[in-house]
């Protein structure tokens, strides 16, 4: 895994032991809580540390502050090659572009370095700022997918499935 990414507006770096406190903080926030859930969220920092399978990168603005985390999983079968994303961005910075420009970045890896044809993401339905981010950047919808996920108060609730194919970026 490269040791940075960098991009007009933002720079992703693997994530590290020293990133704890912040990123913990950013996801213990209300508004990212929701879409990230957890128990434990610093016992969960680090299991996700040492899970190699998960490539996490700390998103900075080009000043050095920490405003979030991307990552990405391959499906590294030939027949089925492709990366699913996942990202969250500290409240406090909503809305000024910083999602929207780390996704462009690790896009441009993902299918420029790593050589993936397809990347798919799966917002809620109702995390309508999400989809509308991943809309901009390009995604499409792909379908519904009913009960995807479990929401904190036990029910189940739906996603949507959003893919990106090389030749439409």
């Amino acid at each position: 895994m490269p040791t940075e990414l960098r991009g007009e507006r933002v720079v992703l770096r693997p994530v590290a032991g020293v990133d704890k406190s912040v990123l913990v903080a950013i996801r213990s926030s209300e508004s990212v809580r929701r879409w990230w859930r957890g128990d434990d969220l610093a016992a969960e920092f680090d299991e996700e540390l040492s899970d190699d399978e998960v490539h996490r990168f700390v998103i900075e603005t080009l000043d050095g502050r920490v405003v979030g985390l991307i990552q990405f999983v391959e499906e590294d079968d030939p027949d089925y090659r492709h990366a699913s994303i996942d990202v969250y961005i500290d409240p406090a910075v909503h809305r000024r572009g910083y999602a929207t420009a780390a996704i462009g970045v690790l896009i441009d890896h993902l299918f420029s370095r790593l050589g993936h044809h397809r990347l798919t993401i799966d917002p809620s339905t109702d995390n309508a700022a999400a989809i509308a981010c991943y809309t901009k950047i390009g995604f499409r919808r792909v379908g519904r997918m009913t009960a995807y996920e479990r929401r904190p108060d036990g029910t189940w609730g739906d996603g949507i499935l959003m893919e990106l194919i090389r030749p439409d970026r």
